[in-house]
């Protein structure tokens, strides 16, 4: 029971800040619940897949693992089912939704994949966890979850916006990866996490001054 409340907690209480950073109304829960079991879901089939290029000695060199194996693959299938699941869902009715729903599902998987490494490591690594893989997979989804929001209600570059939505956090994730098995990873990663904070608070901003500027004639808001 302790194990597992370790690999909850983390989410729980990043969920919840970022429920609750929303300035105007709050989101019905169903959506959000629905992206995090969805996101939890996605863990056993990207392990599997993840095994078998493993076991075919695919993409195995640290770089290409990092790219193809973590950042590029697991997220786009959250990418993906963002956009065919709470892209066109009714409840989307915010900019700041999006970044909701994107925490959500990258939530849902970062905390089964928790659950899984305690059980298989022990809890002495859970505060590890909690500061870099829970939290960082939690901001690539908020800054995804950002530009989906952008895409649905910004009446310009859409398909733009669609796009960045999937190549930044593939970017920032293959480099967060990739600095977690270099030798000198403890120097990389923390200014690493500095900076994806301080963008996410940004976007988290940016997200919530979106009701306002739906008054702007400007259609780029």
């Amino acid at each position: 029971m302790a194990i597992l409340t370790a690999a909850v907690a983390p989410a729980v209480a990043l969920m919840t800040f970022i429920y609750l950073s929303k300035r105007i109304e709050l989101e019905p829960l169903p959506l959000i619940i629905r992206m995090f079991i969805l996101g939890a879901i996605l863990v056993f089939p990207l392990m599997f897949i993840q095994y078998a290029f493993e076991s075919e000695a695919i993409f195995q060199s640290p770089i290409m693992k990092s790219i193809f194996l973590a950042g590029l693959l697991e997220e786009f299938f959250k990418w993906f089912f963002f956009l065919f699941v709470a892209y066109r869902h009714a409840d989307f009715d915010h900019h700041y939704d999006g970044i909701i729903y994107g925490v959500a599902i990258s939530l849902g998987f970062a905390t089964l994949e928790n659950i899984i490494y305690l059980f298989a490591n022990g809890i002495e690594i859970a505060l590890l966890r909690a500061v870099f893989p829970v939290s960082s997979h939690a901001l690539f989804g908020l800054l995804m979850g950002f530009y989906m929001g952008k895409a649905k209600f910004s009446l310009r570059y859409r398909r733009l916006s669609i796009s960045l939505a999937l190549i930044i956090p593939v970017v920032l994730h293959s480099l967060y990866d990739y600095f977690i098995v270099s030798s000198i990873w403890l120097y990389l990663i923390i200014p690493f996490m500095i900076f994806l904070w301080l963008i996410s608070v940004r976007k988290i901003n940016l997200a919530n001054k979106h009701h306002d500027n739906l008054l702007s004639p400007d259609p780029d808001h």
